[in-house]
């Protein structure tokens, strides 16, 4: 595993070894010894995981406080471009967004911390993604920011989204609970 910084503060991109033979391909996504020696936290609850047509976008999600968490993000098949917003107000880079392209053949986690929203756009039919995060889902905590309001560029022409996203507050109409 190797640590790769981004400008947002404390959002990170973990890069992992992929071993393949004869069998297939054998990838480990977490080890509390490295996670504990870089400061990164430890304290999973819950995981889960979607799988996405091509074109669909989901996001831009985040749980506010006291539920808030920090998430893993891992693609186990397919391809996203991995999207991640900063909604923290005293943040250096608050309403910058940081995207990268995530694929099976090339393992990474993204290590998102609190006050960050998140989303994808999956790039390939029935692309996997898993996620493991600090907190239990809360109903009442669940927001969003809406996807098209923030300035990422999706780069898709006819995007297939849930009622719930497309009605998530604009960026700038919205107000962080961070």
């Amino acid at each position: 595993m190797e640590i790769e910084k981004t400008f947002i503060e404390g959002l990170l991109i973990i890069h992992l070894n992929k071993l393949s033979d004869n069998r297939g391909d054998f990838v480990k996504i977490f080890n509390d010894d490295f996670f504990k020696l870089n400061n990164l936290c430890t304290d999973f609850k819950e995981s889960y995981f979607s799988v996405s047509d091509k074109n669909v976008i989901r996001g831009m999600h985040f749980q506010t406080p006291p539920a808030q968490h920090t998430k893993l993000v891992y693609v186990n098949k397919g391809s996203i471009v991995d999207v991640v917003l900063d909604i923290r107000p005293n943040s250096a880079t608050y309403g910058r967004y940081f995207n990268i392209t995530i694929t099976d053949t090339a393992p990474k986690l993204v290590y998102i911390p609190e006050g960050l929203a998140h989303g994808f756009l999956s790039l390939q039919e029935n692309s996997v993604v898993s996620y493991i995060q600090t907190s239990v889902y809360s109903k009442d905590n669940d927001e969003g920011v809406r996807w098209d309001s923030f300035g990422f560029d999706w780069a898709v022409n006819s995007p297939i989204l849930s009622t719930r996203d497309q009605s998530f507050k604009t960026f700038s109409d919205f107000k962080s609970p961070f």
